[in-house]
């Protein structure tokens, strides 16, 4: 279904969209709504920093930054993307913590929230009572990217709420990363391939597991990895496998995050088992050379001969 838009600016109104840099967006491109006219407030009374956060002087008029995340189409119709506070960057990729808790809700239970910590991790808080951390990065699996996936399911009786009955995201309990091991994976797929034992190899040396095994089918994200251990990973496939950021970048990487989703990449590439490709010497015993190259050589020959006659004249000049 076409989405529904949200229409057009009122009179006395003025909306503007812009991106992450507060530069103007073009048409159909997403970016943050911006509403300035006659019922723009002054400020916050006595709070100059929310005052500063949300109000912005553009050419000499005030706007107010919504939050709300917009395009608008050629026709001057804006559309509701979502909000600014729900989307996070993580491992490189832009995510719709919404998109994540919507899907949560479709398995059995309460309610949901998804915030991002540390800069590395999605954490889930599921309020339910009868189901568990197992089943729900299975329902992720099959529903969502794999960067999209929790790195932790933390499931509570009773979500914390404030007084407008709204999530209290400071008092949920902080999570406990010592979890997040490879021993939460129930099932053990051991490397099939060389490949996939010396792709394994580099997880055990990056991660340090305390049992030295990671099975093949586990998320680097879910086990305790993070970006820039991913980005240690990546270097030590480089100089493992000899090929270089123009052959295979790292987004794959960070797409793809199982044991056997990287074996699979590396595969992809002419460098495999850290031996690269040996120059061999061409030996050619027949060729023609080409017109330009003819063309070239009866120069070269010419000027050598003239070159050469005029020594010659010169000596028998000075000679004589």
């Amino acid at each position: 279904m076409d989405a529904i838009p949200i229409g057009q600016p009122l009179p006395n109104y003025r909306c503007l969209i812009h991106d992450e840099f507060g530069q103007h967006v073009i048409v159909g491109q997403q970016g943050e709504l911006l509403i300035g006219g006659v019922g723009v407030f002054a400020g916050y009374l006595g709070r100059d920093d929310l005052t500063s956060k949300v109000l912005v002087e553009i050419e000499d008029e005030t706007y107010y930054k919504t939050g709300d995340l917009v395009r608008m189409d050629r026709n001057g119709l804006i559309y509701y993307n979502g909000r600014k506070d729900y989307q996070v960057k993580l491992h490189g990729q832009r995510i719709e913590v919404g998109e994540i808790e919507q899907c949560l809700l479709g398995t059995h239970i309460v309610a949901c929230v998804v915030m991002k910590y540390e800069e590395d991790y999605l954490i889930a808080y599921v309020q339910s009572s009868d189901i568990n951390e197992e089943n729900l990065r299975t329902y992720c699996r099959t529903h969502l990217p794999p960067f999209m996936i929790p790195s932790m399911f933390i499931i509570l009786e009773q979500l914390p709420l404030n007084a407008n009955g709204k999530v209290d995201r400071k008092r949920l309990p902080i999570p406990d990363f010592s979890s997040l091991s490879v021993l939460t994976t129930s099932k053990y797929d051991a490397p099939r391939s060389e490949i996939e034992q010396r792709v394994h190899d580099v997880w055990c040396e990056v991660l340090q597991p305390a049992n030295k095994k990671i099975s093949t089918t586990a998320g680097f994200f879910t086990i305790g990895g993070h970006s820039l251990l991913l980005i240690q990973l990546y270097h030590q496939y480089q100089s493992l496998f000899g090929f270089d950021s123009q052959m295979l970048g790292i987004t794959p990487f960070l797409q793809q995050t199982t044991i056997s989703e990287h074996a699979k990449l590396l595969e992809s590439i002419q460098f495999i088992a850290g031996k690269s490709k040996e120059w061999q010497t061409l030996h050619i015993n027949e060729g023609k050379e080409s017109f330009s190259q003819t063309s070239i050589f009866n120069g070269i020959i010419y000027h050598c001969t003239i070159f050469r006659c005029c020594i010659v004249r010169s000596r028998a000049y000075l000679s004589g």
